[in-house]
């Protein structure tokens, strides 16, 4: 079991055969039915969405607030190896939630109905716009600033400091947005508005 657990490929590819075995074993469905593949692109869906809503919570709940309280010697751990991974697999989690939510909203029919918030579809609309504007947020606001706070472009230090708080805040528009927009995205099967 440590030989998997030691590497993160054969974790994730061992977490795959798992799954393999427990639709096998369980399933319920044929593979060649259309309705899996919706089903297969929620799933996906679901997965980007966990990382990047993981980490957006990451850097506001555990990372901006501890920055102040690491030495000044350590925090280049942080600016200089972890951030820029974390930043990596946020913009492409959120880049990969959008467009595998858009893939679910057209195979299961909705997706211009929920994007011009027609009768049935106004909660998982404004949930889609949500998360859209969140990525956009992720890709052309928190990205650029990111580089300049950390260093991976050239900026002065006055440059960097602007940069990292206009980082920050839009990190936590995003945080206050993905409220309402997991709400809403998990309310249209149970209890949609509209």
């Amino acid at each position: 079991m440590g030989v998997i657990l030691s590497s993160l490929n054969r974790t994730l590819g061992a977490g795959l055969v798992l799954l393999f075995l427990i639709v096998v074993s369980f399933g319920g469905f044929e593979v060649s039915e259309p309705a899996w593949v919706a089903f297969a692109f929620r799933w996906l869906h679901v997965m980007a969405g966990v990382m990047w809503i993981g980490l957006l919570w990451y850097f506001n709940f555990v990372q901006i607030p501890s920055m102040p309280k690491i030495p000044d010697e350590h925090k280049p751990a942080i600016s200089k190896v972890i951030a820029p991974a974390a930043l990596f697999w946020f913009r492409y989690s959120a880049l990969a939630t959008v467009v595998t939510g858009l893939i679910v909203a057209w195979l299961n029919g909705y997706g211009h109905q929920a994007l011009i918030f027609s009768d049935g579809f106004i909660g998982i609309g404004i949930g889609m716009w949500l998360a859209i504007i969140m990525a956009i947020n992720v890709w052309f606001i928190i990205w650029p600033n990111q580089k300049r706070a950390l260093g991976m472009v050239e900026a002065d230090q006055s440059q960097k400091k602007k940069s990292a708080k206009n980082a920050m805040l839009t990190s936590r528009i995003n945080t206050l947005l993905s409220i309402p927009m997991l709400y809403l995205m998990v309310a249209q099967q149970n209890y949609p508005l509209g």
